[in-house]
């Protein structure tokens, strides 16, 4: 592949930290990816709080080595200044044709030095919106001031992506920008771990149950989610108290960590409750679970869901951002976010319908393939820089 000005054209992926999330493991495996179609694929990441977990191994076990700018960080702060003078310097030394930003705090900071007038400068700049952070995250004042800044980094974007409908909507409503500057690329991902074959599937699913003390025998409804405000796992919790008095067989697991740990230990806590901790395993966690749930408030695409549904588990979530394209029809259920006995009702109808209507392997497998990710990314430069 050739750039305008000759070269191979060169691509720098940037987010803001590498935590354990869909939107760090998008931006591990386009660079790997990009790589091996002859982009020049440069990822650069900023630094994780000690409480979110890090995917350094999965960017190790693919080849990818990512430039790190210490002082990008979530938390907005003076330290910004710093990392966007680092990061205007490294875009100039690699001097991209195309800047894809992941995620607001990279987003903002990427698009940003990206405008620097300048040698290098990018004849292209993506943004992708793996979610948003505009309601439900912060006061209103800073959430109105965090929608200025989006709507003016909009007007100077060659092309928005957004991983579902139901996110560009959002957006769209918000005015972020009208709907024809955006691009629908759904999540893709490599999800060859968790389509085994059954006997394997069972033994890791048995052998991770006895670490964590749950009977072979019980049924397990299982969350896996960082224990931030957003995912609120106070809302599992409360399910999980319903569900225990009514199901003596039923477990709950709890797969993740996050600065509310102790807060929600802290809380009463259901019969039969596991915690977890983070879980390099996560195929294992899903083989080792008979439903998984998400009760978040709001969501981009919930990859838990993705490779739960990978591994052949039914699923149950709150009706928010792309989890309804997400859910196989005829094997998991939506429930509205502010129910929490209708939440309740629908993980008991799923434990016990036994084998579902229909298969969630067929319908995660095809459209949220890796493959397809690239495929799409791949046509969406090639068309803007043309």
């Amino acid at each position: 592949m050739t750039a305008p000005h000759g070269d191979r054209v060169r691509v720098a992926q940037v987010i803001a930290r590498l935590n354990i999330g869909g939107s760090a493991i998008q931006a591990i495996t386009l660079t790997q990816r990009l790589g091996s179609l002859g982009y020049e694929a440069l990822l650069i990441r900023g630094s994780e709080e000690p409480y979110e977990g890090s995917l350094d191994d999965l960017a190790e076990e693919l080849g990818v080595r990512p430039l790190r700018i210490a002082r990008m960080r979530r938390e907005v702060g003076v330290r910004d200044l710093a990392a966007f003078v680092r990061l205007v310097r490294e875009l100039r030394r690699f001097r991209p044709d195309v800047v894809h930003t992941h995620a607001a705090k990279a987003g903002t900071l990427g698009r940003l030095a990206a405008l620097v007038p300048g040698r290098g400068r990018p004849c292209v700049t993506v943004h992708t919106f793996h979610g948003h952070s505009l309601t439900g995250y912060f006061s209103p004042r800073r959430a109105a001031l965090f929608l200025r800044i989006e709507r003016r980094l909009a007007q100077r974007t060659t092309r928005l992506i957004a991983v579902s409908d139901e996110v560009r909507d959002e957006l769209v409503a918000l005015g972020v920008a009208p709907a024809e500057r955006f691009e629908v690329i759904p999540v893709g991902l490599d999800l060859s771990r968790f389509t085994v074959a059954d006997a394997e599937r069972a033994r890791r699913g048995l052998q991770l149950r006895a670490a964590l003390g749950i009977p072979p025998e019980a049924r397990v409804v299982t969350l896996v989610a960082r224990l931030v405000p957003i995912k609120r796992v106070d809302r599992f919790l409360a399910v999980a108290q319903r569900l225990a008095g009514e199901l003596d067989d039923v477990w709950f697991l709890v797969a993740g960590d996050g600065e509310l740990r102790d807060r929600l230990r802290a809380l009463p806590q259901p019969a039969r409750t596991v915690w977890a901790g983070f879980q390099r395993d996560v195929a294992a966690v899903c083989f080792a679970s008979d439903v998984v749930v998400l009760t978040s408030d709001n969501e981009g695409t919930p990859v838990s869901l993705i490779e739960a549904q990978a591994a052949g588990v039914p699923v149950v979530s709150t009706r928010v951002g792309g989890a309804a394209a997400v859910v196989a029809p005829g094997s998991g259920a939506l429930a509205p976010a502010d129910d929490v006995e209708g939440f309740a009702r629908a993980v008991r109808d799923v434990l016990e319908r036994g084998s579902p209507a229909a298969d969630p392997r067929a319908h995660v497998l095809t459209r949220f393939s890796l493959d397809r990710l690239v495929a799409d990314v791949d046509e969406l430069y090639r068309r803007l820089l043309a």
